[in-house]
């Protein structure tokens, strides 16, 4: 028996719209790409960030995929964008975004920004605005702000009757704090606790040089070398040559290839080690003794350098309006709170960067503080296409030199000459 004409056409206009309505419902929920690097404390906090935006946002759907490597994760990026389909939003550090950007690989953000209700550009820490402003557009919107801070266990300052460092203290103090602080505790003739733990780099070198009233380069604007033979900066690289060399404070290349610094910082058998916010989640899981954090030594001025990474979008991306609403938001209070659970970063914001949710009463280090008394003294190196190979280039000889394979003054002459060709090459902002 066949079922009434008026039963069929309902279930067949009910079919029809059921179809209607799930095509609707693909096409209002769009999909945004969102690649992350970092240790599980970031991957947990990024987990968080995506979830919570989901949830406020049902029309638009992230997908986060983790990678734990900042190496392998930069690898990733260069693929990806080299074969036109990259994720469509990354984090990218200001030291690396110019090489995308001067490709035309990233949509400019500043004009999202200048229409958004949740923030404007002086809501942040200035200098990460400009870190990210290319050919005078703002490109990608800064996560965090960070300077290079000395991290000191506080049990080996108090076993040797050393003073935590001052605020104020200056290369002299550090250098004669390292000495006592590096031993030979069983008396076999071999170093057993070193003062100090710092990775011989032109990003660690920098903020000395700038103490010392040199620069780096020869325009801040349009750099077309780097200036390590100039004096003042000669001087500060013999300085920092000199903490192996002559001073003997922090560990040799074979010792620092057996165990690297930081696992010895973690291990208790380093007694300070330089870095950014970036090794606090990996400090909060020692147990075995209490540690804290201190401004730079000073030089003839107090300087820091800027560590800084931003959400970038790419240009290739089809739902630039869904991706910046997730840009928008991972940046919004709500969403740097959340990041700054993890303990990795210093809000952009300044308003989330004094807050509790950063400084955290109670929690290691006491002194996060640290951090937002030196965000006025900060400067950035030079965006420009090609930083990555100048840095390693120069990273390779100030590690000759660190380790006694070759001057001071041969790796500043070797710098120079060896990184000319990559500054030809460039494209600077």
């Amino acid at each position: 028996m066949k079922p009434p004409k008026s039963v069929s056409l309902t279930l067949k206009l009910a079919l029809l719209l059921t179809i209607i309505f799930l095509a609707n419902c693909s096409q209002q929920t769009r999909t945004v790409t969102f690649l992350t690097f970092g240790d599980p404390a970031e991957q947990k906090a990024y987990a968080d960030l995506v979830a919570a935006f989901n949830e406020s946002h049902p029309d638009v759907h992230v997908e986060v995929t983790h990678i734990p490597s900042a190496s392998e994760y930069r690898t990733r990026l260069a693929t990806e964008f080299a074969a036109g389909s990259p994720p469509d939003v990354t984090l990218m550090n200001y030291r690396r975004y110019a090489a995308f950007a001067a490709n035309d690989l990233l949509e400019p953000l500043g004009p999202y920004l200048a229409e958004s209700e949740l923030i404007q550009p002086e809501d942040f820490y200035p200098i990460t605005i400009d870190a990210f402003t290319w050919d005078g557009v703002i490109t990608c919107i800064p996560q965090n702000i960070s300077s290079l801070v000395v991290y000191y266990n506080q049990n080996l300052f108090d076993e040797a009757g050393v003073d935590y460092p001052s605020a104020d203290w200056t290369w002299d103090d550090f250098v004669k704090t390292a000495v006592a602080l590096t031993k030979d505790t069983d008396g076999d003739g071999t170093i057993d606790q070193y003062g100090v733990g710092i990775e011989p780099s032109l990003y660690r070198l920098a903020p000395f040089v700038w103490q010392n009233g040199g620069p780096i380069v020869n325009s801040d604007e349009f750099p077309t070398r780097l200036t390590i033979t100039r004096p003042p900066a000669q001087e500060a690289l013999q300085w920092f040559v000199d903490l192996r060399q002559v001073h003997g404070v922090v560990p040799g290349r074979i010792e620092e290839e057996a165990q690297d610094s930081e696992s010895r910082f973690v291990a208790g058998t380093t007694a300070m080690f330089f870095d950014s916010r970036r090794a606090t989640p990996t400090f909060r899981e020692i147990e075995g003794y209490v540690w804290d954090v201190a401004p730079l030594p000073s030089g003839k001025e107090s300087v820091g350098v800027l560590h800084s990474d931003a959400y970038c979008l790419s240009s290739t991306t089809e739902n630039k309006d869904a991706a910046w609403t997730f840009i928008e938001f991972a940046n919004s209070p709500e969403g740097q709170t959340i990041i700054a659970g993890s303990g990795r970063t210093v809000p952009s914001l300044i308003s989330v960067a004094e807050s509790d949710a950063f400084l955290e009463p109670g929690a290691l280090p006491a002194h996060s503080q640290v951090w937002l008394d030196t965000a006025t003294n900060l400067k950035i190196v030079p965006v420009i296409s090609t930083w990555e190979e100048i840095e390693g280039t120069a990273n390779e000889e100030i590690e000759r030199a660190f380790y006694g394979e070759i001057t001071a003054a041969e790796a500043a002459q070797l710098i120079d000459t060896r990184t000319e060709e990559y500054f030809r090459l460039g494209v600077s902002r």
